[in-house]
């Protein structure tokens, strides 16, 4: 029977909500932080439990968590301090949603979220060993859940470095190796390892590997399994051959059997996740130990290894660093269809090239490349200019070179009589033929860089970005019949091959499954709801997300 929490403490900035939860050495409440404002978790050692030794291993924690707790798959470390009372406490990220034990006790994981949560959590338990520190308890309970459906590894409490591998006091027994009750007992990497395969099959079955339902399940009888009997089966048709030897080898009884590292037995689930066509989940490594530049093993990318990046302050953003800012582009006033012009004629540009050129204003600034720009973003102005208004071409001036005055005594061009019409007169049919020639030139090329399409190119097909995706099952409906339920639900996608595999859904937890070739169950009437859970199975052993149907 569960104890009543302790009295929670008076802690300065935090205001006490509630009771989360009670442990054999510390209590853990809610409060909410007033700068910034936020629901944190609060650990608060038993004052009956400090004494030097708890103490020690309470600072302890705390360091071991707030060293790792950048993980994303680790629960966050604010602050660690000593209460009023003298009791010391932990303020730490609160994770709302049920530990992975309640939620396993209450409803079996689907093969898709058991993967991916081994993998992330494995995750962080190679970051920690990768820092020299050892879990020693790992366990669906000690698997919180944040806001954001993502697991976080909390409890380090009983934490130790991977060269201190003596007693391992405090363990659960239902998810500790075989080492941990020998004498002296012991503790490795390898021991976290099958402490990570404990937990992935309790998801999938919602019982811990060596507990037998209505059978004894003391303290003894675990040891004595975990000891001798072999890894039951997981009994689930959804489930492949490889992932029963995938935790088969994670729990060998041998340590030296077993993975050698938490991300090896990460990638033995990546490899499931890609035999069932699902997506791949990533295992996140924050490594503070930089390599030699060796590679340790080719993962095709399935590993993503952090390391502390120290970043220059010196060098502003390369999206904030304009050296030489475009100028603003404007139409104006230029009529549609007006040629672009280029920036600059070529030194021995042709006499038409230079016509044109001079019909660009004379101080309209050129578009500068913006080369500095490293993130290579489509940003830049183009190299063409469009002229603020269109300008006239200049009328040739006539030489000012004296002419011969005629005998009369009058010059020569106050004899021909308007002469500036003829100049006139001679610039529109220059211009006209300009315009003329360039449109001649510059035409065809404008209809060859814009082809039209014809109905004989149809555009073409864009993939199917989820070609391996399974639907579930829509509208599992229950219909009792004396004793009887029978269920039924239908295929939104039907294909060959199809079939369905089917879970009773108790109090007491999921059942036995069963596969079917027709969308309906009958199963016994419980006192209250009964319920299922059907998932559809396609070929080459891929399936859908479990849909839960329930009577009235």
């Amino acid at each position: 029977m569960s104890r009543p929490p302790s009295a929670p403490p008076a802690l300065p900035g935090f205001t006490y909500l509630d009771p989360l939860g009670t442990g054999g050495f510390a209590d853990v409440f809610l409060y909410e932080q007033e700068m910034p404002r936020r629901k944190v978790a609060v650990k608060v050692l038993l004052a009956d439990r400090i004494t030097g030794s708890a103490v020690k291993e309470f600072t302890d924690e705390a360091n071991v968590m707030a060293m790792l707790s950048t993980h994303p798959a680790i629960v966050t470390i604010y602050q660690a301090g000593v209460a009023g009372d003298g009791r010391p406490y932990l303020v730490m990220e609160y994770c709302p949603r049920p530990n992975l034990q309640l939620r396993a006790r209450r409803e079996r994981f689907s093969v898709a979220e058991a993967l991916r949560v081994g993998i992330q959590v494995a995750g962080a338990v190679e970051t920690a060993h990768r820092a020299g520190v050892l879990h020693r308890d790992i366990k669906p309970a000690n698997i919180l859940v944040t806001e954001y459906n993502r697991p976080a590894l909390t409890d380090f409490g009983i934490a130790s470095t991977t060269q201190g591998v003596g007693e391992a006091t405090g363990m659960s027994i239902p998810w500790s190796p075989p080492e941990s009750f020998a004498d002296p007992p012991s503790a490795t990497p390898r021991s976290d390892v099958w402490a990570l395969g404990a937990t992935v099959y309790t998801l999938l079955t919602g019982r811990s590997p060596f507990e037998q339902p209505g059978g004894r399940n003391s303290g003894a009888d675990l040891i004595e399994r975990i000891e001798r009997s072999p890894l039951p089966s997981l009994a689930r048709a959804d489930a492949p051959g490889s992932l029963q030897t995938a935790l088969e080898k994670s729990m060998a009884k041998n340590p030296a059997d077993r993975y050698p590292s938490a991300v090896a037995f990460a990638r033995a689930l990546q490899k499931v996740q890609i035999e069932l066509s699902h997506s791949v989940t990533p295992v996140d490594i924050v490594d503070d130990q930089p390599h030699d530049g060796g590679v340790e093993e080719d993962d095709d990318g399935l590993t993503r290894v952090r390391e502390i990046v120290s970043i220059d302050p010196t060098r502003p953003s390369a999206t904030t660093e304009r050296k030489h800012p475009a100028p603003a582009i404007s139409l104006g006033d230029v009529p549609a269809g007006t040629p672009a012009f280029t920036s600059a004629p070529a030194p021995h540009a042709s006499a038409l090239e230079a016509t044109v050129q001079r019909a660009r204003p004379a101080d309209a600034a050129p578009v500068v490349p913006d080369d500095e720009d490293d993130d290579r973003t489509m940003l830049r102005a183009p190299r063409v200019l469009t002229p603020d208004a269109p300008t006239p071409p200049q009328q040739p001036q006539p030489a000012t070179v004296a002419e011969p005055a005629s005998p009369s005594g009058e010059p020569q061009q106050a004899r021909r009589g308007m002469p500036t019409w003829g100049w006139i007169a001679a610039s529109a049919v220059l211009l006209v033929a300009i315009i003329g020639g360039a449109w001649f030139v510059g035409g065809p090329l404008l209809n060859q860089a814009a082809p039209t399409p014809t109905r004989s190119d149809p555009a073409p097909v864009p993939p199917n970005p989820l070609p391996n995706y399974v639907p579930p099952v829509d509208e599992v409906k229950a219909v009792q019949q004396g004793d009887k339920v029978v269920f039924t639900w239908t295929n939104p996608d039907p294909k060959d091959g199809d079939s369905y595999i089917w879970v009773p859904v108790t109090l007491d937890g999921a059942g036995d499954s069963v596969r079917t070739d027709e969308p309906t169950a009958t199963v016994p009437a419980e006192s209250g709801r009964t319920c299922i859970e059907v998932i559809l199975r396609r070929d080459k052993g891929r399936s859908s997300d479990p849909v839960r149907g329930c009577t009235q």
